[in-house]
């Protein structure tokens, strides 16, 4: 069956980007409304659908838009969402992102974990079957989706020139492996040989070594890691908050390479295509 929260519950910060400090509501929402966000500091307070329609801009985070109205980083709190198995809420921000918090989505997650999950009366939600592979690549980063009969599950691999990261993998099982435990807290992270140069293109202005994890090429500035392979498994959460977009979690076996946001909706947009033409 769908699902939803028990109860509303609200949290507040800065945003990563922009260093807005903003107030976001998650509400309970009826069947068949699935995830969206409503500007309320707007006048018309327009609505935003958590969808691959109003997917836009992708520079180091992912943005919605429509109606004329933006919210930007959402891929935390999408992934909180969908990790939990909660499809229908109405998500109330009173300006343009979404707060980074401690950088990961455990604070998320330990909210929608206390006001609870609720069962809806109503038809289940149609699965997502991958039949054909599909795959986007650029250079020799890639993500793809392939046939997986077993379910869902996500592996994703990065390679940085910085020592402390390096190559570094890993794989979770969307039926066995528990989201909150394995998942959300990994948390952002950074360069600081790239700080100046990204602030002065007018991002990362709430960035501070309370919410991202830093690193120059040998050593961690503001240890210790919450995971070993903590790097790794913050880009798979990034993964599956752009992957909700597609509505709910697809039976397939996606993978991804030092991918990015872009990549992520262009598979999504590929994956569609794929079941339009079926």
């Amino acid at each position: 069956m769908q699902t939803s929260l028990g109860q509303a519950f609200a949290l507040s910060g800065i945003g990563l980007h922009l260093g807005i400090e903003t107030t976001v509501t998650v509400k309970p929402a009826p069947v068949d409304m699935d995830r969206y966000f409503v500007r309320v500091d707007l006048p018309t307070q327009p609505s935003i659908a958590a969808d691959i329609n109003s997917a836009g801009l992708t520079v180091l985070s992912t943005e919605l838009s429509a109606n004329g109205a933006q919210v930007r980083t959402v891929e935390h709190l999408l992934a909180a969402l969908i990790g939990c198995g909660v499809d229908n809420v109405r998500i109330e921000i009173d300006g343009p992102e979404v707060p980074l918090l401690d950088g990961s989505a455990q604070i998320w997650v330990e909210n929608i974990q206390r006001v609870g999950i609720v069962e809806q009366s109503a038809r289940p939600i149609d699965p997502i079957v991958i039949t054909e592979p599909v795959w986007i690549r650029k250079g020799d980063a890639f993500v793809a989706a392939l046939p997986n009969e077993e379910g869902t599950r996500f592996t994703y691999g990065i390679d940085f020139p910085y020592q402390v990261i390096g190559n570094q993998w890993y794989s979770w099982n969307g039926q066995k492996d528990d989201f909150a435990l394995l998942i959300a807290p990994a948390r952002t992270f950074g360069f600081a040989d790239q700080i100046e140069h990204l602030r002065n293109n007018g991002m990362i202005k709430g960035g501070t070594l309370e919410n991202a994890l830093i690193c120059d090429h040998d050593k961690w500035i503001n240890p210790p890691l919450r995971f070993a392979d903590e790097p790794v498994r913050h880009k798979l959460l990034d993964l599956l908050g752009d992957i909700s977009l597609l509505g709910r979690f697809p039976k397939a076996h996606v993978i991804a390479y030092k991918a990015s946001h872009q990549l992520h909706l262009e598979l999504i947009r590929e994956i569609f295509k794929q079941l339009e033409g079926h």
